[in-house]
């Protein structure tokens, strides 16, 4: 009995833990970032801002949490795509990340700044958080297909000894993060696409570049046309749907 009524309990739990993320989700949605406070959440759930502490400590918890799950459904996103393409080359499956990234994000806007509002910590302060397990299951996703392709056909780096000493020293501390799997040389050219692309797509969801663009889907392709290039891939056009666009 006592084990059933706990599972019971458990369950309970879960449930309510579950309504309070769509609850966030969906207040951040509706009106932003500064309307997801404790009080927010309990009153839309019809609970008292101290009942709500029984499942979070504080804000910062209860919004690691949910930045956390958000994190692990780009990540899942993005593996699905990954695996769709299981069988084809390396170039077409990052093709198919990316864009499923992409996809994503401009279909969550509001979740896709949650995610990256705040900073993730430098290794030597990151804690062993729900919200820093999730993000690095989101990094794994491009670093493995980086990785693979860096093992299968190097793509072209540049000589570390013509590169300033910080960013040498930068370089070969971020491999040892990554337990030397791209060395410092090829770790500068994966770390130079992905800043390409998440800024670009930074700017797009955020609406910083609609002064001159209506369809960043061109500029989007263009970007990984040209980070094709630097990875020494063959650039393939997005799939087309029945009405003529890129899928």
């Amino acid at each position: 009995m006592s084990a059933h009524t706990t599972s019971r309990r458990d369950r309970l739990r879960q449930a309510t833990v579950e309504e309070i993320h769509a609850t966030v989700r969906r207040l951040l949605v509706a009106q932003g970032s500064a309307a997801v406070t404790i009080n927010a959440v309990a009153r839309e759930m019809g609970m008292s801002g101290p009942a709500l502490y029984h499942y979070y400590a504080s804000h910062d918890e209860l919004v690691g949490a949910v930045t956390a799950g958000f994190f692990r459904e780009l990540a899942e996103t993005m593996e699905q795509a990954r695996d769709a393409h299981a069988d084809a080359p390396i170039g077409d499956r990052l093709l198919a990340v990316c864009r499923a990234m992409r996809a994503w994000a401009i279909a969550h806007p509001a979740e896709f700044g949650w995610i990256f509002a705040s900073p993730i910590a430098p290794p030597n302060r990151r804690q062993d958080s729900v919200r820093h397990q999730a993000a690095l299951r989101f990094e794994q996703v491009l670093l493995d297909l980086t990785v693979e392709l860096w093992q299968a056909q190097p793509f072209p780096v540049p000589d570390q000894a013509g590169l300033p000493a910080s960013l040498r020293e930068q370089l070969t501390a971020y491999s040892a993060t990554i337990e030397g799997r791209l060395p410092p040389e090829a770790a500068h050219v994966f770390l130079t696409c992905w800043i390409r692309l998440y800024g670009l797509l930074c700017m797009e969801v955020l609406h910083q570049l609609d002064f001159a663009y209506t369809d960043l889907e061109p500029v989007f392709e263009e970007c990984l046309r040209d980070l094709s290039t630097k990875l020494s891939l063959d650039y393939s056009e997005p799939p087309l749907t029945e009405g003529g666009r890129p899928s």
